[in-house]
């Protein structure tokens, strides 16, 4: 069965083409769907490489019941933002990093990936496509959300026939709605991931066995949760999105990538930062009793940037934590989005110019 896309019925407050802005309330972004105009489909065969790309409109999409990713979970998805700086441009953060990480899922999930300049420009194309949902400067940024799975027919445990790499993207503000630092609870009773499986790559399957964990603590009034290794359960992982550090004196830790972690985007370049302003920064095995004993905690990811830990709870221990002005993470968060919103110049070569002056004529389907 083929994929076929149904564009949506749903209320989207859009605009016309001339307006520079979608009708959204961009002073109350949270971290919800908002359905944009477009997306971007292309498809491939098992061995084979992806067709060229089309923008189509946003909606919803038919496949077989018997596809690798509704039967096998046979699916990677990354995530990434577009934003819009003082001048007017549009820039992306770091992507052939986010198509890198893709093309190591893939083989980890025997799929057939698009190349790094595909994925690039894949991305380019939805933003542009999508340009007037961008936030203004400073409002939130524009979530953008490739996907690949095994969209072929298959019945016993196999690699899907066929693949489909999707694009779409929603205007997004902050992940967790507190304004405040945040409060995890140290998970002791379920695993996020173990030596061998596929924590290290972004599967689909990764994600939802999370909720139930999640849910359970942000009944109890914490803002997320935080993982142990399931290997000894005495070294922290990660959080159910995102990375974490901890400091203590000059020296930053982290856990390490070593086939349970994610390796995060945003989690290296905060390495690097550190390291730029003269913080020792070690990739290493990071026990509960140092996380309890760490003067400052704070997570990294796509979605939280960089976000201050409040308070850890272990068991009956709350643990507060150095946050505000003299946090290492306020300064971080400052020099990252720094970057990212064009406010200074970008010396890393981290950002990628999206050329506004391609129209979104040239890859719009009709329908």
């Amino acid at each position: 069965m083929a994929l076929f896309v149904h564009p949506s019925s749903s209320l989207r407050l859009t605009s016309e083409a001339d307006e520079k802005y979608a009708n959204v309330n961009w002073e109350e972004l949270g971290f919800t769907l908002i359905p944009t105009d477009n997306m971007y489909v292309a498809k491939c065969k098992q061995g084979g490489t992806f067709s060229e790309g089309k923008i189509v409109p946003y909606g919803d999409i038919s496949i077989s019941p018997s596809a690798g990713i509704l039967n096998y979970g046979q699916g990677l998805f990354e995530g990434l933002k577009a934003y819009k700086t003082e001048v007017g441009r549009i820039t992306l953060f770091r992507p052939d990093q986010n198509a890198l990480r893709m093309q190591m899922g893939a083989d980890r999930l025997c799929m057939t990936p698009p190349s790094v300049d595909q994925f690039v420009q894949a991305v380019k194309q939805t933003v542009i496509a999508n340009k007037k949902w961008v936030p203004p400067p400073g409002k939130g940024a524009l979530y953008i959300r490739p996907i690949l799975i095994g969209s072929g027919a298959v019945l016993g445990i196999a690699s899907a026939p066929e693949y489909t790499f999707l694009v779409y993207v929603s205007p997004v503000g902050n992940y967790h709605k507190v304004s405040s630092g945040l409060n995890l609870k140290v998970d002791y009773t379920y695993r996020r991931a173990h030596t061998g499986g596929t924590g290290g790559v972004k599967s689909c399957t990764n994600y939802s066995p999370v909720v139930k964990s999640l849910l359970e603590a942000k009944s109890a009034g914490f803002s997320d949760v935080l993982f142990l290794d399931a290997a000894t359960g005495r070294n922290i992982e990660e959080v159910s999105t995102c990375n974490i550090f901890i400091v203590k004196g000059n020296i930053v830790s982290t856990p390490p990538t070593s086939g349970t972690i994610l390796p995060g985007i945003t989690r290296k370049s905060i390495s690097e930062l550190a390291r730029d302003i003269g913080y020792e920064v070690q990739e290493r095995d990071v026990s509960v009793d140092e996380l309890l004993e760490a003067e400052e905690v704070f997570c990294t990811g796509t979605a939280v940037v960089v976000r201050a830990v409040d308070s850890v709870t272990f068991d009956d221990r709350k643990i507060k934590y150095i946050t505000g002005e003299k946090a290492l993470s306020t300064k971080l968060h400052f020099m990252l989005t720094s970057i990212q919103m064009g406010v200074v110049e970008d010396t890393k070569g981290w950002m990628v110019e999206i050329d506004g002056i391609i129209g979104i004529d040239n890859f719009l389907i009709q329908t």
